[in-house]
């Protein structure tokens, strides 16, 4: 089910809420972009399946390369190999099924805190999402974290003490409508095959899952 939203004014593309609405205060906007009630921010968040981006490896996160759009890592070896010792458990991919199950839990923790999802792409490895909160957005992705691995566990599709999250993720704030648009934009459109993923609709239109 789509994520709940409170009634608060809509934002055309350019930010300003539109005339009428009794409020001419100038806020970061998207053309479906609603407020949720005491919303600290829209952020996007990226988190990555255990063992699958190990610092090292070409296009791994750190805490100095995790800005959208930013500079990955350089690729080292040294610091790979050094990874791959630490590690406890093997790789975490999440096939088809999986997938599906992340995305529910995603949509289901965002409609019972009442957080607007604007989108959410479950890969093989890794997750975006975009989403409007009233919490910040570590408590938020971290949430994300703890509903999927609920729905998993819930699944028996893994083993027990299954490790299935890297530790953190990245987790940017998107000010204004430009940088919402160009988030969701690169998270719908910019990740390959399309796997398991929803896009808010526009005011009036019924939300629908995108599977492949």
């Amino acid at each position: 089910p789509p994520a709940a939203t409170t009634s608060r004014p809509l934002a055309d593309a350019r930010g300003s809420v539109r005339a009428g609405s009794g409020n001419t205060e100038k806020k970061p906007g998207w053309r479906h972009y609603l407020h949720v009630e005491g919303s600290t921010g829209t952020y996007f968040i990226t988190f990555a399946c255990y063992g699958t981006r190990l610092p090292g490896q070409a296009g791994a996160v750190d805490r100095q390369h995790n800005l959208y759009k930013g500079p990955f890592a350089k690729k080292s070896e040294v610091r790979e190999i050094y990874a791959e010792e630490l590690t406890r458990q093997a790789p975490y991919i999440l096939d088809d099924t999986r997938r599906r199950l992340v995305l529910g839990a995603i949509q289901e923790v965002c409609q019972w805190r009442k957080w607007m999802l604007l989108a959410a792409h479950v890969r093989t490895n890794h997750v975006h999402v975009v989403v409007d909160a009233d919490r910040s957005p570590e408590q938020v992705m971290n949430a994300f974290k703890s509903y999927s691995s609920r729905a998993l566990n819930r699944s028996g599709l893994d083993g027990p003490n299954r490790t299935r999250w890297a530790r953190h993720g990245s987790t940017r704030y998107l000010w204004y409508s430009e940088q919402i648009g160009a988030a969701i934009g690169y998270l719908i459109s910019g990740q390959g095959e399309p796997m398991a993923m929803f896009e808010a609709p526009p005011p009036g239109s019924s939300a629908q899952n995108r599977e492949r």
